[in-house]
Protein backbone atom coordinates (compact mmCIF):
# COMPACT_ATOMS: atom_id res chain seq x y z
CA UNK A 1 0.00 0.00 0.00
CA UNK A 2 2.83 2.40 0.81
CA UNK A 3 3.99 2.28 -2.84
CA UNK A 4 1.04 4.44 -3.91
CA UNK A 5 1.37 8.22 -4.05
CA UNK A 6 -1.95 8.48 -2.20
CA UNK A 7 -2.29 5.20 -0.24
CA UNK A 8 -5.09 6.44 2.01
CA UNK A 9 -7.23 7.49 -0.97
CA UNK A 10 -6.78 4.07 -2.60
CA UNK A 11 -7.62 2.38 0.70
CA UNK A 12 -10.81 4.43 1.14
CA UNK A 13 -11.92 3.70 -2.41
CA UNK A 14 -11.33 -0.01 -1.81
CA UNK A 15 -13.48 0.23 1.31
CA UNK A 16 -16.25 1.59 -0.92
CA UNK A 17 -15.87 -1.43 -3.24
CA UNK A 18 -16.61 -3.72 -0.30
CA UNK A 19 -19.43 -1.50 0.95
CA UNK A 20 -21.08 -1.31 -2.50
CA UNK A 21 -20.51 -4.98 -3.40
CA UNK A 22 -18.25 -4.22 -6.36
CA UNK A 23 -15.32 -6.37 -7.51
CA UNK A 24 -13.77 -3.33 -9.24
CA UNK A 25 -14.41 0.26 -10.19
CA UNK A 26 -13.68 1.73 -13.61
CA UNK A 27 -12.58 5.38 -13.22
CA UNK A 28 -12.98 7.51 -16.35
CA UNK A 29 -13.23 11.05 -14.92
CA UNK A 30 -9.94 12.98 -15.31
CA UNK A 31 -10.05 14.71 -11.90
CA UNK A 32 -10.96 11.46 -10.11
CA UNK A 33 -8.14 9.67 -11.93
CA UNK A 34 -5.69 12.34 -10.77
CA UNK A 35 -7.08 12.32 -7.22
CA UNK A 36 -6.74 8.55 -6.76
CA UNK A 37 -3.52 7.84 -8.67
CA UNK A 38 -1.64 11.14 -9.11
CA UNK A 39 -1.68 10.74 -12.91
CA UNK A 40 -2.46 14.01 -14.75
CA UNK A 41 -3.44 13.73 -18.41
CA UNK A 42 -6.18 14.10 -20.97
CA UNK A 43 -6.51 10.36 -21.54
CA UNK A 44 -6.60 7.23 -19.41
CA UNK A 45 -8.61 4.99 -17.14
CA UNK A 46 -8.14 3.36 -13.77
CA UNK A 47 -9.30 -0.14 -12.86
CA UNK A 48 -9.14 -0.70 -9.12
CA UNK A 49 -10.01 -4.05 -7.56
CA UNK A 50 -9.66 -5.08 -3.94
CA UNK A 51 -6.14 -6.34 -4.74
CA UNK A 52 -5.07 -4.86 -8.07
CA UNK A 53 -4.51 -1.33 -9.37
CA UNK A 54 -4.18 -0.86 -13.13
CA UNK A 55 -3.73 2.45 -14.98
CA UNK A 56 -4.56 2.22 -18.68
CA UNK A 57 -3.38 4.91 -21.10
CA UNK A 58 -2.03 5.29 -24.63
CA UNK A 59 1.58 5.49 -25.80
CA UNK A 60 1.73 9.29 -25.31
CA UNK A 61 1.46 8.96 -21.54
CA UNK A 62 2.84 5.58 -20.43
CA UNK A 63 6.20 6.96 -19.29
CA UNK A 64 4.53 9.87 -17.50
CA UNK A 65 2.06 7.50 -15.84
CA UNK A 66 4.88 5.33 -14.50
CA UNK A 67 6.49 8.40 -12.92
CA UNK A 68 3.35 10.07 -11.54
CA UNK A 69 1.47 6.97 -10.34
CA UNK A 70 3.85 4.70 -8.38
CA UNK A 71 2.24 1.48 -7.21
CA UNK A 72 -0.04 1.28 -10.26
CA UNK A 73 0.54 -1.22 -13.04
CA UNK A 74 0.60 0.79 -16.28
CA UNK A 75 -0.98 -0.88 -19.33
CA UNK A 76 -0.58 0.66 -22.77
CA UNK A 77 -3.88 0.66 -24.66
CA UNK A 78 -4.92 1.59 -28.20
CA UNK A 79 -8.09 3.01 -29.68
CA UNK A 80 -10.10 -0.23 -29.61
CA UNK A 81 -11.89 -0.95 -26.33
CA UNK A 82 -10.99 -4.67 -26.24
CA UNK A 83 -8.38 -4.11 -23.52
CA UNK A 84 -11.17 -3.82 -20.95
CA UNK A 85 -12.41 -7.33 -21.71
CA UNK A 86 -8.86 -8.67 -21.33
CA UNK A 87 -8.55 -7.04 -17.90
CA UNK A 88 -11.98 -8.19 -16.75
CA UNK A 89 -11.08 -11.79 -17.61
CA UNK A 90 -7.54 -11.58 -16.19
CA UNK A 91 -8.66 -10.06 -12.88
CA UNK A 92 -11.81 -12.22 -12.70
CA UNK A 93 -14.11 -9.21 -12.32
CA UNK A 94 -17.76 -10.22 -11.95
CA UNK A 95 -19.25 -6.86 -10.91
CA UNK A 96 -17.69 -3.74 -12.44
CA UNK A 97 -18.78 -0.30 -11.27
CA UNK A 98 -18.47 2.58 -13.75
CA UNK A 99 -18.86 6.34 -13.33
CA UNK A 100 -22.38 6.93 -14.61
CA UNK A 101 -22.11 10.69 -14.16
CA UNK A 102 -19.03 10.82 -16.40
CA UNK A 103 -19.22 8.12 -19.08
CA UNK A 104 -21.24 8.91 -22.18
CA UNK A 105 -23.90 6.54 -23.46
CA UNK A 106 -21.88 6.03 -26.66
CA UNK A 107 -18.67 5.13 -24.80
CA UNK A 108 -20.52 2.74 -22.50
CA UNK A 109 -22.17 1.12 -25.51
CA UNK A 110 -18.80 0.55 -27.20
CA UNK A 111 -17.38 -1.08 -24.05
CA UNK A 112 -20.51 -3.24 -23.67
CA UNK A 113 -20.23 -4.56 -27.25
CA UNK A 114 -16.51 -5.21 -26.85
CA UNK A 115 -17.01 -7.11 -23.59
CA UNK A 116 -19.66 -9.32 -25.20
CA UNK A 117 -17.56 -9.97 -28.32
CA UNK A 118 -14.59 -10.99 -26.17
CA UNK A 119 -16.47 -13.38 -23.87
CA UNK A 120 -16.28 -11.09 -20.86
CA UNK A 121 -19.60 -10.90 -19.05
CA UNK A 122 -19.33 -8.75 -15.95
CA UNK A 123 -22.35 -7.04 -14.46
CA UNK A 124 -21.84 -3.35 -15.29
CA UNK A 125 -23.14 -1.36 -12.35
CA UNK A 126 -23.59 2.43 -12.60
CA UNK A 127 -22.12 4.33 -9.66
CA UNK A 128 -22.54 8.00 -8.84
CA UNK A 129 -20.34 10.37 -6.83
CA UNK A 130 -18.20 7.73 -5.05
CA UNK A 131 -14.97 9.64 -5.72
CA UNK A 132 -16.70 13.02 -5.30
CA UNK A 133 -17.76 12.00 -1.80
CA UNK A 134 -14.18 11.04 -0.95
CA UNK A 135 -12.91 14.30 -2.50
CA UNK A 136 -15.18 16.48 -0.34
CA UNK A 137 -12.76 15.89 2.57
CA UNK A 138 -9.37 17.51 1.99
CA UNK A 139 -6.17 16.09 3.49
CA UNK A 140 -3.24 18.29 4.55
CA UNK A 141 -1.54 18.04 1.15
CA UNK A 142 -4.70 19.21 -0.62
CA UNK A 143 -5.37 21.97 1.87
CA UNK A 144 -1.90 23.43 1.36
CA UNK A 145 -2.42 23.47 -2.43
CA UNK A 146 -5.92 24.92 -2.09
CA UNK A 147 -4.73 27.63 0.29
CA UNK A 148 -1.93 28.55 -2.12
CA UNK A 149 -4.44 28.85 -4.98
CA UNK A 150 -6.67 31.03 -2.76
CA UNK A 151 -3.73 33.25 -1.77
CA UNK A 152 -2.76 33.76 -5.43
CA UNK A 153 -6.35 34.63 -6.36
CA UNK A 154 -6.74 37.00 -3.39
CA UNK A 155 -3.53 38.89 -4.17
CA UNK A 156 -4.31 39.06 -7.90
CA UNK A 157 -7.79 40.44 -7.16
CA UNK A 158 -6.44 43.15 -4.84
CA UNK A 159 -3.87 44.14 -7.45
CA UNK A 160 -6.62 44.28 -10.09
CA UNK A 161 -9.04 46.25 -7.89
CA UNK A 162 -6.37 48.91 -7.37
CA UNK A 163 -6.12 49.36 -11.15
CA UNK A 164 -9.84 49.62 -11.99
CA UNK A 165 -10.69 52.88 -13.73
CA UNK A 166 -13.84 54.51 -15.08
CA UNK A 167 -14.05 53.74 -18.82
CA UNK A 168 -12.13 50.44 -18.52
CA UNK A 169 -14.04 47.52 -20.09
CA UNK A 170 -15.03 44.36 -18.24
CA UNK A 171 -12.67 42.37 -20.51
CA UNK A 172 -9.74 44.67 -19.74
CA UNK A 173 -10.32 44.26 -16.00
CA UNK A 174 -10.52 40.47 -16.36
CA UNK A 175 -7.25 40.44 -18.32
CA UNK A 176 -5.42 42.37 -15.59
CA UNK A 177 -6.54 39.67 -13.13
CA UNK A 178 -5.51 36.80 -15.40
CA UNK A 179 -2.02 38.28 -15.93
CA UNK A 180 -1.61 38.81 -12.18
CA UNK A 181 -2.59 35.18 -11.50
CA UNK A 182 -0.02 33.87 -14.00
CA UNK A 183 2.70 36.13 -12.66
CA UNK A 184 2.17 34.65 -9.19
CA UNK A 185 2.79 31.11 -10.39
CA UNK A 186 -0.71 29.79 -11.06
CA UNK A 187 -1.13 27.46 -14.04
CA UNK A 188 -4.30 29.28 -15.11
CA UNK A 189 -7.47 30.95 -13.91
CA UNK A 190 -9.84 28.38 -12.40
CA UNK A 191 -12.84 29.50 -14.50
CA UNK A 192 -13.58 32.36 -16.94
CA UNK A 193 -13.37 35.55 -14.87
CA UNK A 194 -16.70 37.29 -14.39
CA UNK A 195 -16.59 41.09 -14.36
CA UNK A 196 -20.15 42.44 -14.36
CA UNK A 197 -20.69 46.21 -14.44
CA UNK A 198 -23.92 48.02 -13.51
CA UNK A 199 -27.05 46.28 -14.87
CA UNK A 200 -24.86 43.34 -15.99
CA UNK A 201 -24.28 42.60 -12.27
CA UNK A 202 -27.95 41.54 -12.06
CA UNK A 203 -26.93 38.33 -13.88
CA UNK A 204 -24.98 36.01 -11.52
CA UNK A 205 -23.10 34.34 -14.41
CA UNK A 206 -22.75 37.30 -16.76
CA UNK A 207 -20.40 36.77 -19.72
CA UNK A 208 -17.63 39.35 -19.38
CA UNK A 209 -17.75 41.73 -22.34
CA UNK A 210 -17.10 45.23 -23.62
CA UNK A 211 -19.29 47.14 -21.13
CA UNK A 212 -17.34 50.04 -19.63
CA UNK A 213 -16.99 50.74 -15.93
CA UNK A 214 -19.20 53.65 -14.86
CA UNK A 215 -18.78 55.67 -11.70
CA UNK A 216 -21.28 54.88 -8.94
CA UNK A 217 -22.39 51.47 -10.27
CA UNK A 218 -21.82 48.05 -8.70
CA UNK A 219 -19.07 45.91 -10.20
CA UNK A 220 -19.22 42.21 -9.35
CA UNK A 221 -15.81 40.54 -9.72
CA UNK A 222 -15.95 36.71 -9.54
CA UNK A 223 -12.53 35.16 -10.06
CA UNK A 224 -10.20 32.31 -9.22
CA UNK A 225 -6.74 30.84 -9.69
CA UNK A 226 -5.71 27.24 -10.35
CA UNK A 227 -2.54 25.98 -8.68
CA UNK A 228 -1.31 22.40 -9.19
CA UNK A 229 -4.87 21.40 -10.08
CA UNK A 230 -6.62 23.10 -7.15
CA UNK A 231 -9.13 25.88 -7.77
CA UNK A 232 -9.84 29.02 -5.78
CA UNK A 233 -13.06 31.04 -6.01
CA UNK A 234 -13.58 34.60 -4.79
CA UNK A 235 -16.26 37.24 -5.35
CA UNK A 236 -16.09 40.87 -4.34
CA UNK A 237 -18.42 43.77 -5.20
CA UNK A 238 -16.83 47.18 -5.64
CA UNK A 239 -17.94 50.67 -6.67
CA UNK A 240 -15.77 53.37 -8.20
CA UNK A 241 -16.67 56.80 -6.91
CA UNK A 242 -19.60 57.51 -4.58
CA UNK A 243 -22.01 54.67 -3.87
CA UNK A 244 -25.72 55.39 -3.55
CA UNK A 245 -27.62 54.72 -0.34
CA UNK A 246 -29.35 51.81 -2.11
CA UNK A 247 -26.02 50.18 -2.97
CA UNK A 248 -24.80 50.63 0.62
CA UNK A 249 -28.02 49.17 2.03
CA UNK A 250 -27.99 46.11 -0.25
CA UNK A 251 -24.27 45.56 0.32
CA UNK A 252 -24.85 45.60 4.09
CA UNK A 253 -27.68 43.05 3.78
CA UNK A 254 -25.53 40.68 1.72
CA UNK A 255 -22.51 41.10 4.03
CA UNK A 256 -24.67 40.51 7.12
CA UNK A 257 -26.11 37.34 5.54
CA UNK A 258 -22.64 36.09 4.62
CA UNK A 259 -21.07 36.77 8.02
CA UNK A 260 -24.05 35.17 9.81
CA UNK A 261 -23.70 31.96 7.76
CA UNK A 262 -19.94 31.87 8.41
CA UNK A 263 -20.48 32.43 12.13
CA UNK A 264 -23.34 29.96 12.59
CA UNK A 265 -22.44 27.05 10.31
CA UNK A 266 -21.15 23.99 12.16
CA UNK A 267 -20.22 20.41 11.37
CA UNK A 268 -23.19 18.05 11.19
CA UNK A 269 -25.41 20.78 9.74
CA UNK A 270 -26.81 20.05 6.26
CA UNK A 271 -25.98 22.28 3.32
CA UNK A 272 -29.67 23.20 3.29
CA UNK A 273 -29.53 24.41 6.91
CA UNK A 274 -26.44 26.53 6.21
CA UNK A 275 -28.10 28.04 3.13
CA UNK A 276 -31.20 28.89 5.18
CA UNK A 277 -29.19 31.07 7.60
CA UNK A 278 -28.24 33.57 4.89
CA UNK A 279 -31.46 33.19 2.91
CA UNK A 280 -33.59 34.11 5.95
CA UNK A 281 -31.71 37.40 6.44
CA UNK A 282 -32.09 38.33 2.76
CA UNK A 283 -35.77 37.34 2.78
CA UNK A 284 -36.52 39.37 5.92
CA UNK A 285 -34.92 42.40 4.25
CA UNK A 286 -37.42 42.02 1.40
CA UNK A 287 -35.12 40.57 -1.26
CA UNK A 288 -36.04 36.87 -1.18
CA UNK A 289 -36.94 36.84 -4.90
CA UNK A 290 -33.59 38.40 -5.76
CA UNK A 291 -31.37 35.62 -4.36
CA UNK A 292 -31.92 32.74 -6.78
CA UNK A 293 -28.79 30.60 -6.51
CA UNK A 294 -27.34 28.33 -3.84
CA UNK A 295 -25.35 29.82 -0.97
CA UNK A 296 -22.22 27.90 -1.91
CA UNK A 297 -20.40 24.79 -3.09
CA UNK A 298 -17.37 22.66 -2.37
CA UNK A 299 -14.21 23.16 -4.39
CA UNK A 300 -10.90 21.45 -5.03
CA UNK A 301 -9.75 19.84 -8.28
CA UNK A 302 -13.02 21.19 -9.72
CA UNK A 303 -14.26 24.68 -8.97
CA UNK A 304 -17.69 23.19 -8.17
CA UNK A 305 -17.74 19.90 -6.27
CA UNK A 306 -19.14 18.38 -3.09
CA UNK A 307 -20.45 19.39 -0.61
CA UNK A 308 -23.51 21.21 -1.87
CA UNK A 309 -24.66 24.25 0.11
CA UNK A 310 -28.11 25.10 -1.22
CA UNK A 311 -31.88 24.91 -0.62
CA UNK A 312 -31.95 21.20 -1.56
CA UNK A 313 -28.57 20.09 -0.20
CA UNK A 314 -29.38 17.22 2.18
CA UNK A 315 -25.76 16.11 2.67
CA UNK A 316 -24.03 16.99 5.93
CA UNK A 317 -21.18 19.47 6.20
CA UNK A 318 -18.32 17.91 8.15
CA UNK A 319 -14.89 18.82 9.51
CA UNK A 320 -12.29 18.82 6.74
CA UNK A 321 -14.67 20.03 4.03
CA UNK A 322 -13.92 23.37 2.32
CA UNK A 323 -16.77 25.22 0.62
CA UNK A 324 -17.81 28.71 -0.46
CA UNK A 325 -20.33 31.01 1.21
CA UNK A 326 -21.56 33.50 -1.40
CA UNK A 327 -24.97 35.14 -0.91
CA UNK A 328 -26.12 37.74 -3.42
CA UNK A 329 -28.91 40.12 -4.33
CA UNK A 330 -29.62 40.78 -8.02
CA UNK A 331 -32.05 43.42 -9.30
CA UNK A 332 -32.77 43.40 -13.07
CA UNK A 333 -31.99 46.71 -14.75
CA UNK A 334 -30.08 47.98 -11.74
CA UNK A 335 -27.23 45.68 -10.74
CA UNK A 336 -26.26 43.31 -7.98
CA UNK A 337 -24.08 42.50 -5.00
CA UNK A 338 -22.35 39.17 -4.23
CA UNK A 339 -19.67 38.49 -1.62
CA UNK A 340 -17.88 35.13 -1.57
CA UNK A 341 -15.25 33.54 0.65
CA UNK A 342 -13.94 29.99 0.97
CA UNK A 343 -14.23 28.46 4.43
CA UNK A 344 -13.33 25.08 5.90
CA UNK A 345 -14.93 23.37 8.86
CA UNK A 346 -12.41 22.72 11.64
CA UNK A 347 -13.35 21.73 15.18
CA UNK A 348 -16.98 22.12 14.08
CA UNK A 349 -16.62 25.83 13.16
CA UNK A 350 -15.92 27.67 9.89
CA UNK A 351 -12.38 28.91 9.41
CA UNK A 352 -12.09 31.53 6.63
CA UNK A 353 -9.45 30.74 3.99
CA UNK A 354 -10.02 33.83 1.78
CA UNK A 355 -8.26 37.00 2.86
CA UNK A 356 -8.87 39.52 0.06
CA UNK A 357 -10.12 42.83 1.44
CA UNK A 358 -13.84 43.44 1.36
CA UNK A 359 -14.06 46.96 -0.05
CA UNK A 360 -17.31 48.21 1.48
CA UNK A 361 -18.80 50.90 -0.79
Amino acid sequence: MSDFQFPLRVEKLRERLVQDNLDAIFISNAENRRYISGFESSAGYLILTRNDAVLCTDFRYTEQASQQAPGWRVDRIGGKPDWLADLVNELKIKVLGFEADDMTVDTLDRFRKSLKNNNANPTLRPTSSICLELRSYKDDVELALLQHAIDIGDQAFEETAAQLRVGMSEKEAAWIFEQAVRERGAESISFPTIVAVGPNAARPHHSTGDTKIVEGQTIIFDCGAKYKGYCSDLTRTVVLGKASDKIKRIYDIVLTAQLAAIEMVKSGMTGEECDAIARKIIAEAGYEEHFGHSLGHGLGLDVHENPGVGPNSKGKLQNGMPFTIEPGIYIPGWGGVRIEDVVILKNSKAQILSHAAKINP
